[in-house]
Parts: structure tokens; sequence; C-alpha cells
């Protein structure tokens, strides 16, 4: 495969995919978000080929890092987008049924852009990072050289300023 080898990652596909599937499987709980990893990491497999060094293990133990990885990456980042809805006070986006519930969701959107532009710069980098990035406070802190107690004082009244400028449906 490290050669350009169509067939080589053919054959490893066909050798490796179950236990990627099952490992993602198991630990995202989503056969859906399963199923996107693991055409994640075949994509960045093939790509990346020349990155797998066999002097620290086979390519399965590559494959399962990578996957590993990946899953991880998808965890943070489902967890962080619950967090924010949470605190914003907003039920998870549902599939509209009319054009009003469409208009509706369209119009929160909106406001939630226009809340997120009115932070300043360091307020939005914070909940860009966590949001976004699905990155911890300790990571946010690390990445932004600043205490971690800024970084969480930064993220809670950035939350409270998009809750005043971006008030949920039926309040004022």
């Amino acid at each position: 495969m490290q050669g350009g080898d169509a067939r080589a990652l053919e054959e490893l596909y066909d050798r490796h995919t179950p236990l990627l599937y099952a490992l993602a499987a198991r630990m995202l709980g989503r056969a859906s978000d399963a199923e996107d990893v693991v055409q994640e990491i075949w994509v960045q497999a093939w790509t990346r080929a020349e990155s797998s060094d066999s002097t620290r293990g086979g390519v399965g133990a590559w494959l399962v890092t990578m996957t590993r990885s990946r899953a991880i990456d998808r965890l943070r980042a489902r967890a962080a987008r619950d967090r924010a809805e949470a605190a914003l006070d907003i039920d998870p986006p549902v599939e509209a049924e009319t054009p009003a519930m469409q208009a509706e969701q369209r119009q929160l959107t909106a406001r939630m852009h226009v809340a997120l532009e009115a932070l300043s710069p360091q307020h939005r980098h914070v909940l860009e990072l966590a949001y976004f990035f699905g990155l911890s406070q300790t990571e946010i802190a690390e990445r932004m050289g600043l205490p971690l107690g800024t970084v969480k004082s930064w993220t809670r009244q950035a939350l409270a300023r998009m809750r005043e400028q971006a008030p949920t449906t039926g309040q004022a």
C-alpha cells in the first residue's frame, strides 16, 4: 500500500475492517458513527501510508491506533456539541416537519451566529476551541498559554453573553 498498490489496500481492507468496525462501534455506540470512522481511517491509511512505521508495530496496530484516535475525537466532538446545547438550553436539532419549524430553526441559527460574532475575540476563540474542536478547558489553557481559571472564567462569561444575545425559543 505504501507503494500505491490498490490491491494491497483491498487485501488490508478485507482483513482489518471487521476489527476496526467492531472497535469503533463499541467505542461510539452508533453504527453510523462507526461506519464514518472506518471510512475516514481507510482514506487516511491510503493517503498517509508512508507514515506507517513497521518498527513501531504491524499495520494492524497502526490501523487500530488510528481508529481509536478518530473515535475519541468523535466522542469529544459529540460531548462538546451536547455541552453547548445544554449550556444554551437548546433542544438538540430535530428534523423540522413543518415550514414554520424550519423557519424557527433558521432564525435560531441566525441569532446564534450573531451572538457568536458579538463576543470578544478571546471569548469566541475559547468557545470555538471547546465546541467546534472538542478541546477540554485544560487543553484550551495549554494551547492558548493561559491559566486554567482564566479559560473557565472566559467560557462562563461567553456562555452568559450568548444566552443574553440569543435567547431560546419562547423567551423575550
